[in-house]
């Protein structure tokens, strides 16, 4: 199974809505490794490695955010794995 890495910036009403929390949630049930965090632009930064089907089902769930969220567009990129250890909230 491939193992990859993506960062993904999260624009749109995505803080104060429990992003962090919910994405930590989500990506520990699929194993996915990495973390979130919000930026001082408003945006919301994720970094995800794991296999490309769990990564894949993650970005789906950051597409949407939770339920008070309004997410407008993500901006991806693939980056080399790091050895991400668990998914944490960074604050």
């Amino acid at each position: 199974m491939t193992e990859v890495r993506c960062r993904v910036i999260v624009r749109g009403r995505v803080q104060g809505v429990f992003f962090r929390d919910t994405c930590e949630q989500v990506a520990g049930g699929l194993g996915v490794r990495g973390w979130v965090r919000n930026r001082s632009d408003g945006a919301v930064e994720v970094v995800a490695e794991g296999s490309r089907e769990t990564v894949d089902e993650l970005l789906a769930w950051c597409r949407e955010g939770p339920p008070r969220a309004r997410v407008d567009r993500l901006e991806l990129t693939d980056e080399p794995l790091a050895g991400e250890r668990g998914f944490r909230v960074r604050y």
